[in-house]
C-alpha cells in the first residue's frame, strides 16, 4: 500500500478531523486516523464513537488497503514540512514511512479493521440545506445551549423541518433562541435534536463552504455530507421541551435601540455589577433609558443614559448582563427591539433590520428578580 500526496492539502484536512478525536479515550484505536485506500481515492476518518467525520482526498496511488495511524504525531510532523509531496508507504513490519524531500520517518500503525464501522443508516429521510443558512442557523442558537448534565435534551440544538420551513431552537433556561427559516423546507416533518460537538464542528468549516449540505436522518442518527466531508454522529435521545409555551405572545412595552450602543453601554456597566448575580438594572421612561448595577459588597456601582425609542408603560426590570451581553453580539442588526411585558416575565430581542428574505431570529432572555 503505497500514495503520494500534497503536503499541505494533506494537513488542511486533518486539521479538520482532528476536532473529531477526544484529548483521552476509553478506546487506543480512536487516537488514531483511519486511511483507507482506494487507487486515486484515499478516505480519512476520526471518530470518539459518537461523532464520526470522513474526508474523501484524491492523491495518486495504485493500490488498495486501510492503516490507522496516529493522529497526534501525523498532525506534528505534517505541520513543520514546507508545500511538497510526500510518499506513505505502507512496510511489513506494522510501520508506515513517510518519504519527504529532506528525509524519512516511520511511525507504527494498527490494522484498519480495529477501528470502529460508521453506521449506515436504513432509509433515512433527506434534507438539503444551503451551506451559509445552515452555518447561520448554528452560530445564531449554539451559544444558548445549556451544558447541564441532568438535562441533556437541552445541551443541544432542535432541529424542527417541515414543508413550510426549517427552525433552529436552543434553551438553557435562563435563555432562548429561535431561528427560523421560511426560504428553504423539507418535504416532510421531522425534529431531532443534534449534540454541541459535531454542530461546532461543522459551523467552523461551513462558514468557508458554499456547497448545498444533504442532511440524512432517522431516530437515533444523522449525517451531513457536502464537499468532500461526511460527518455522522448521533442524536441525543429524549423530547424536547414545549418552547413555544414560554414565549411570551402580549408584549405591550417595546423599547427600539442602537443595538451597538446598547451592547457598549451594557458591557461598561456590568463591570460594576455583583460577579455571582451578574445583575444590571434597567430603567425605561419615555425616550430614556437607565442602565445601571450595582455590586453592594465592594460599593461599586455604575449609571448609563441611553436614549431610545419606547413605546409603554415607564418600567424596571433585571437581567443578567452576560445573557444579555452574549445576545446582543450574536445579533448583526444596527437596530434592536427589546419587547416586554412585566418585570418578572421573559423579555423577547428581535432585529429590526439586517435579516434575510424569510429569515426570523427571535431571542428570549429571563429576568432576574431585582433587589430594590
Amino acid at each position: 500500500m503505497k500514495f503520494i500526496v500534497s503536503s499541505s492539502y494533506l494537513l488542511k484536512q486533518l486539521q479538520v478531523l482532528g476536532s473529531v478525536i477526544n484529548s483521552s479515550n476509553t478506546l487506543p484505536i480512536l487516537d488514531n486516523f483511519l486511511f483507507e485506500l482506494d487507487n486515486n481515492e484515499l478516505t480519512v476518518s476520526a471518530s470518539d464513537l459518537e461523532t464520526t467525520m470522513s474526508a474523501t482526498l484524491a492523491i495518486d496511488s495504485t493500490s488498495k488497503g486501510s492503516v490507522a495511524v496516529p493522529a497526534k504525531l501525523l498532525l506534528e510532523i505534517l505541520k513543520t514540512f514546507p508545500e511538497q509531496p510526500l510518499t506513505f508507504t505502507v512496510e511489513e513490519n506494522s510501520t508506515i514511512e513517510i518519504s519527504s524531500n529532506s528525509g524519512k520517518y516511520a511511525l507504527a500503525y494498527a490494522p484498519g479493521e480495529e477501528f470502529p464501522k460508521a453506521i449506515n443508516l436504513d432509509e433515512p429521510s433527506v434534507t438539503l440545506v444551503p451551506a451559509d443558512v445552515l452555518a447561520t442557523a448554528v452560530s445564531k442558537t449554539i451559544f444558548a445551549a445549556g451544558n447541564d448534565d441532568l438535562r441533556p435534551v437541552m445541551s443541544g440544538v432542535f432541529f424542527q423541518f417541515s414543508p413550510q420551513g426549517l427552525t433552529f431552537v436552543a434553551t438553557d433556561a435562563h435563555k432562548l433562541v429561535k431561528y427560523a427559516r421560511t426560504d428553504v423546507t423539507a418535504s416532510h416533518v421531522a425534529d431531532f435534536i443534534m449534540p454541541k460537538k459535531p454542530l461546532t464542528i461543522l459551523k467552523n468549516i461551513l462558514s468557508t463552504s458554499d456547497a448545498e449540505v444533504k442532511i440524512e436522518y432517522n431516530d437515533s442518527n444523522a449525517t451531513f455530507s457536502f464537499d468532500n466531508y461526511v460527518l455522522m454522529c448521533r442524536l441525543i435521545d429524549g423530547k424536547y421541551p414545549n418552547y413555544e409555551a414560554v414565549i411570551p405572545k402580549e408584549n405591550p412595552n417595546k423599547l427600539m435601540i442602537d443595538r451597538s450602543q446598547f451592547l457598549s453601554s451594557v458591557r461598561r456597566v456590568a463591570i460594576f455589577s455583583n460577579k455571582t448575580t451578574h445583575q444590571i438594572r434597567l430603567k425605561i421612561a419615555g425616550a430614556e433609558l437607565n442602565v445601571s448595577a450595582e455590586d453592594i459588597d465592594y460599593s461599586n456601582k455604575a449609571e448609563e443614559r441611553l436614549t431610545c425609542d419606547y413605546q409603554g408603560d415607564d418600567m424596571q426590570i433585571g437581567y443578567n448582563s452576560r445573557f444579555l451581553t452574549e445576545m446582543l453580539t450574536n445579533l448583526q442588526s444596527d437596530m434592536i427591539m427589546l419587547e416586554m411585558s412585566l418585570p418578572n416575565r421573559a423579555g423577547i430581542l428581535t432585529p429590526i433590520d439586517g435579516l434575510e428574505e424569510g429569515e426570523t431570529v427571535t431571542m428570549l432572555v429571563m429576568p432576574v428578580m431585582l433587589n430594590s
